[in-house]
């Protein structure tokens, strides 16, 4: 259900915005809430009262809104290559 530290680091090694990134930049920091934000996803199909999962569904989910439009507001077209290379707002 998490995501592995194997798939984490994946995420980074993608996302990253410089060679010294090791997750902190708000572009990987969004990869990795995206990919948490699918699993739980899924597993809120199968488990709809689970209310406990649910808010931390919702604080992911806000917490990747911020980081959202922090990138937008510095730089948009990283803001729009970020979102089309995660599927994100079709």
């Amino acid at each position: 259900m998490s995501v592995t530290k194997e798939k984490t680091a994946e995420l980074v090694n993608s996302y990253k915005t410089t060679n010294t990134d090791n997750g902190g930049s708000a572009a990987a920091q969004v990869a990795i809430l995206t990919e948490r934000i699918r699993n739980l996803t899924e597993h809120m199909k199968n488990n709809h009262k689970d209310q406990h999962s649910k808010r931390g569904l919702l604080l992911m989910v806000n917490r990747r809104k911020k980081l959202l439009a922090y990138i937008k507001k510095n730089n948009v077209t990283e803001y729009e290559e970020l979102i089309k290379k995660l599927g994100l707002r079709k």
